[in-house]
């Protein structure tokens, strides 16, 4: 396999991390394009408010084939070690509930770009709040970062 330099050549990441909640993430695949599609367009005003300036992403109009198309991208570019997006979902996988990404830096002094949601009915609530939870830990204990670097987090009330 393949990696770049900024994750070391012999790890390899995660496969599942559950949740006290009962609900777990795992890499996400091509194939969740139906739940996907489901979860981002049913939150795609406020995900275009934390990803839009630099992402372009979600788009307003974004069709099942370009979400399938991006979801691929997403699927090729993990198993390269380039960047990383695991899904959110309940126990049986029949809701995609939100996402989390693992990024290569940006900024000075950092060694990844991390962020997550999850779905509009979701914010402020025990699941989110077990994923703010979780992540941060899940970084430092299974990743191989030191500086990492959470964006795109807004507290409760709106704020960055």
């Amino acid at each position: 396999m393949t990696t770049t330099a900024w994750l070391p050549e012999e790890w390899d990441h995660p496969l599942r991390v559950s949740l006290e909640t009962g609900h777990h993430l795992r890499p996400i695949r091509a194939t969740d394009v139906d739940l996907d599609m489901q979860a981002v367009m049913g939150s795609q005003e406020r995900l275009w408010s934390l990803y839009g300036e630099s992402w372009n992403w979600p788009p307003a109009t974004m069709s099942a084939e370009q979400d399938r198309e991006d979801l691929a991208r997403h699927e090729a570019e993990m198993e390269r070690h380039e960047s990383f997006n695991y899904a959110l979902f309940d126990n049986g996988e029949t809701e995609l509930l939100g996402c989390v990404y693992i990024d290569p830096p940006v900024h000075d002094g950092t060694d990844a770009e991390i962020s997550w949601w999850v779905v509009d009915w979701l914010v402020g609530g025990p699941i989110e709040a077990a994923l703010d939870e979780l992540v941060p830990r899940w970084i430092a204990a299974d990743w191989p970062l030191v500086s990492p670097h959470y964006t795109h987090r807004r507290d409760h009330d709106g704020s960055v």
